[in-house]
């Protein structure tokens, strides 16, 4: 695997080596001491997974204080534009997002360290995501950042008219009153 840091703080792009012939394909998704010596040493405690259709885009998501999660992002059937928000206060790229295209064709994973939001907008017809959280869901400290706010400009890589954002996506607190870390 290669690892690739990233222009926010913590976040790092993960490529696998794909062997591949008439067959299919077969690749490493995870090795846990080569991510704990290249990455971070917390152990993975949930998987999730989604399902989604172009257009949807999911987000921007966090847990709070002592429940916030780092994660690790996969794409297992389609493709999504992935976007992080820097909520740490002490951080040099606080305040600021970064976007990554994730697909089932490259196999790249994406780690996001804990004090960051998370979303992605899904670009493929449907696309299948997953990702690993080192921490457990905790439903009393889930908040977001609203998925448009104009102070952070996000280019999803869609238009807003075509984006479908669930109703709790829609109410987050924008990016002035948002909690930070």
């Amino acid at each position: 695997m290669r690892f690739e840091r990233c222009e926010i703080e913590g976040v790092v792009l993960i490529h696998p080596q794909v062997w591949g012939d008439s067959r299919g394909y077969f690749f490493e998704s995870f090795r846990s001491e080569e991510f704990c010596r290249e990455v971070c040493n917390r152990p993975f405690v949930q998987e999730n997974q989604s399902l989604s259709h172009r257009g949807v885009v999911r987000g921007l998501h966090f847990q709070r204080g002592a429940a916030a999660q780092a994660k690790l992002v996969r794409v297992t059937l389609g493709h999504i534009r992935d976007v992080v928000v820097d909520l740490r206060k002490d951080s040099p790229s606080f305040g600021r997002w970064a976007a990554f295209e994730l697909d089932d064709q490259t196999h790249t994973q994406l780690y996001i360290p804990r004090g960051l939001a998370h979303g992605f907008a899904v670009m493929s017809d449907v696309a299948v995501v997953q990702y690993k959280c080192d921490a457990e869901y905790a439903p009393e400290e889930e908040s977001g950042v609203l998925w448009c706010d104009p102070t952070l400009n996000i280019d999803w890589g869609i238009s807003p008219a075509e984006a479908m954002v669930s109703d709790k996506d829609q109410k987050w607190p924008q990016w002035q009153e948002c909690y930070k870390f």
